[in-house]
């Protein structure tokens, strides 16, 4: 038996609702260690512990896919936390649920931006390789 099934058939006494070891996620969602604890110790995930271990539920895993998928979209940690602290209301938690036009808008807005100034950035440098070639 692997650890993470001895760990749910001791730690679980609903057996419709898998828990995960904080290796499960790592593995499953390809984050670090460190960064799942970081996510816990800011409040967006709170396993259960027995011992040192942790256990992460379901929601939690949920939670998790989240939070990436807001940093993916650039959202900050803070903004990911307003959109997580609505999962309480009832609804499954997603992004998708908790974005205000408003709010996907402004984003949409500054992530142009950053494009923008990447370009430029991009375009400058261009330019400077092009100069050292032919001075080269």
């Amino acid at each position: 038996m692997r650890t993470s099934e001895a760990v749910q058939a001791l730690a679980s006494d609903d057996r419709d609702d898998r828990e995960y070891l904080i290796s499960d996620l790592s593995r499953e969602f390809d984050v670090t260690l460190r960064a799942l604890r970081f996510y816990e110790d800011r409040g967006l995930l709170s396993p259960r512990r027995i011992g040192t271990m942790r256990i992460y539920s379901a929601r939690d895993r949920t939670r998790l896919s989240v939070i990436l998928k807001g940093k993916q979209l650039g959202f900050t940690l803070a903004e990911i936390q307003e959109m997580l602290d609505g999962d309480g209301r009832g609804g499954k938690p997603g992004i998708d649920l908790k974005l205000s036009l408003e709010k996907v808008d402004e984003q949409i807005g500054h992530l142009e931006a950053q494009r923008a100034e990447i370009d430029a950035a991009i375009a400058e440098l261009t330019a400077t390789r092009e100069r050292l070639i032919r001075e080269g």
